[in-house]
C-alpha cells in the first residue's frame, strides 16, 4: 500500500504525457530523415510507422509502395526498408552504393542535429528573465586555488592588490563570459574544469584580473576553485552561530533578454556546444570519483527518470525550459545513435566502413543481423535496468 501511495496518477500523467509526445516527435523526426534519404535514392520503403506495433486499426493507409501506420506503443517510430542487411533485393538498402547507404544511415542523426539547433535557437528568441543580482565571493577555503590565485591590476589608491581572491570580490567575467548572477558563475566555472581560468573581479571599485585554477576533484565541501559565492545582500541580524540572517538583495533586479534570429542561431549552437563540454566534464569528474555539478543525482537516467524531470521542468520553469530540454534530448539522440554500437545507426555505419576497409567484401548478412539483434537485446536490457532504478528512486 505504501508503494501505491507514492504514485499520484495525475502527477504521473502530467509528467509522462509531455515526455511521451516529445520523445515520439524526436524519434519520428529522426526516422523521417532515413525515410527522405531512402526515397531520394529509390530505396524501397515498406513502412513508415509512428509508435510501435500493434497497429491501430483504421489509422493506417498505403500510398504507392509504402504503408503509413499509427501504432499503439507511443515510444518512437520506425522506417522499414527492404533488405537492410540482405543485398539480394535490387532496391534494398544493402544493394545500394556504399556512399548512399552511409547517407541513409546518417540522415536520422543529421535531422536530430538540425532539430536541436532549431529548438535552441527558438529558446533564445523567446524572452527570458535574467537575474542581475551579481555573484560575490563569500568565503575562500585556505590553500585552495582561489586562495593562491594570481591577481593583477591596480587598486583605486594606486596600490597593488592583495593576492588571492578575497571575500567581497564580485566576479564580473569568467573566460570572457559576462557574469550577472551566481548560477552563471557556477556554469562558467564547471565549463572550464581542469584549466586556469581568467576572471575579472571588482574589489572595492577596482577592476582586477585573477588567474584561478578549477580542480577536477576538490576536497569534500569545496567547489572546483575553493570559494563559496552568493548574491550581495544586506543583513539586519545574525543567528546563534554568527551567520547573517534577515538578508535582502542589494541588487534585486532582472532584465528580459531575447535575440533576433540572426543572433539567436549562433547563440543556440554555442549553447549546445557548451552542453556537450559540460556533459563531458561531468562524466570525467564522476569517473574520477569526484563530486560533479549534480553529484547528488544519478549519473544516468532512463525513460521514467527523464519523464519525471520533464514534469518538474514544466511545473517549476515553464514551457520555455521544455524547449531547451527538447533541444538537448534531440542532440543526445543524435549522439547516441551515431555511437558504433550494434543496432544503432552508428553500428550499421561501422559495418559499411568495415566493408570499405575490406576492399568491398561484405560481412555475411546473417552474421550482421545476429550482431544487431544481440545489440538490441543488450540495449533493451539496459533500458529496463535504468527504468527499475528510476522507479525505485522516485518511490523511495
Amino acid at each position: 500500500m505504501l508503494f501505491l501511495a507514492a504514485f499520484d496518477p495525475a502527477a504521473i500523467l502530467l509528467s509522462a504525457l509531455p515526455f511521451a509526445v516529445l520523445l515520439v516527435g524526436l524519434v519520428v523526426f529522426h526516422e523521417f530523415g532515413h525515410f527522405l534519404a531512402a526515397k531520394a535514392f529509390n530505396i524501397k520503403v515498406l513502412e513508415f510507422g509512428i509508435g510501435f506495433p500493434p497497429r491501430i486499426k483504421g489509422l493506417s493507409f498505403r500510398k504507392g509502395e509504402t504503408e503509413y501506420t499509427l501504432n499503439w506503443l507511443p515510444i518512437g517510430g520506425f522506417v522499414r526498408l527492404v533488405g537492410e542487411e540482405d543485398p539480394t533485393e535490387p532496391r534494398s538498402l544493402a544493394a545500394a552504393a556504399r556512399w548512399k547507404r552511409l547517407v541513409v544511415m546518417f540522415a536520422g542523426v543529421f535531422m536530430n542535429l538540425v532539430l536541436a539547433i532549431v529548438f535552441m535557437t527558438l529558446s533564445f528568441m523567446i524572452p527570458r528573465e535574467r537575474s542581475l543580482s551579481l555573484a560575490q565571493v563569500v568565503q575562500v577555503a585556505q590553500g585552495s586555488p582561489a586562495a593562491t590565485a594570481e591577481v593583477s591590476g591596480e587598486m583605486r589608491d594606486g596600490s597593488q592588490p592583495k593576492q588571492g581572491l578575497q571575500p567581497g570580490d564580485t566576479v564580473l567575467e569568467v573566460e570572457g563570459r559576462d557574469i550577472k548572477n551566481t548560477s552563471e558563475l557556477i556554469f562558467a566555472n564547471r565549463l572550464n574544469l581542469g584549466e586556469t581560468q581568467t576572471w575579472k573581479v571588482n574589489r572595492g571599485g577596482s577592476t582586477l584580473t585573477a588567474k584561478v585554477y578549477a580542480r577536477w576533484h576538490p576536497p569534500a565541501g569545496e567547489g572546483p576553485t575553493g570559494i563559496r559565492v552568493g548574491a550581495p545582500g544586506s543583513c539586519s541580524d545574525v543567528d546563534e552561530k554568527g551567520n547573517p540572517k534577515n538578508c535582502t538583495l542589494l541588487y534585486p533586479y532582472t532584465e528580459d533578454v531575447s535575440y533576433p534570429l540572426w543572433e539567436a542561431a549562433p547563440k543556440g549552437i554555442g549553447s549546445l556546444v557548451d552542453s556537450l563540454v559540460l556533459a563531458k566534464n561531468e562524466i570525467q569528474v564522476r569517473l574520477g570519483g569526484g563530486g560533479g555539478a549534480g553529484a547528488d543525482g544519478p549519473a544516468f537516467q532512463g525513460p521514467v527518470g527523464i519523464a519525471a524531470v520533464t514534469g518538474d521542468i514544466i511545473d517549476k520553469a515553464g514551457w520555455r525550459s521544455l524547449i531547451e530540454l527538447a533541444a538537448l534530448l534531440s542532440l543526445n539522440l543524435a549522439i547516441f545513435n551515431v555511437l558504433p554500437f550494434p543496432m544503432l545507426d552508428g553500428g550499421r555505419i561501422l559495418f559499411v566502413l568495415i566493408e570499405i576497409a575490406r576492399g568491398g567484401r561484405r560481412i555475411a548478412p546473417e552474421k550482421e543481423a545476429l550482431v544487431h539483434f544481440a545489440g538490441f537485446v543488450l540495449l533493451m536490457g539496459s533500458v529496463l535496468l535504468m527504468t527499475f532504478f528510476d522507479i525505485r528512486r522516485i518511490v523511495s
